[in-house]
């Protein structure tokens, strides 16, 4: 059981960064592995970005060398570092709790979501 709060998000131009974060306001679990997925207008929710509880990180083919996900135990924070952006990045991200950080596997805890758009 945990709650996730998102913040970040906005709007840049391509070549541009943006830094998401994810906290954990409420969790029965001293560690959870979280995964960043985002949704494009018509597009299926994909996994961007994951990490374990033991510090493991995962990238899609799409953003790997320009997203860069890590976290802050002692702040039960994880971030997304989006460096080099692209208008095609441009999306709704949401972080989630993982049933399993390894292959990550998502649980019905998401964050509330937040718009990035790139533009040209």
């Amino acid at each position: 059981q945990v709650q996730l709060v998102q913040s970040g998000g906005g709007l840049v131009q391509a070549g541009g960064s943006l830094r998401l974060s994810c906290a954990a306001i409420r969790s029965t679990r001293a560690s959870i592995a979280i995964g960043w997925y985002r949704q494009a207008p018509g597009k299926q929710r994909g996994l961007v970005a994951s990490i374990t509880t033991s510090g493991t990180t995962h990238y899609a083919d799409s953003v790997r060398d320009r997203f860069t996900i890590s976290r802050d135990n002692a702040k039960s924070t994880v971030y997304l570092e989006m460096n080099s952006l692209k208008p095609e990045d441009t999306a709704v991200y949401l972080c989630n709790a993982g049933l399993m950080g390894n292959p990550y596997v998502p649980s019905n805890y998401w964050g509330q979501g937040t718009q990035v758009t790139v533009s040209s």
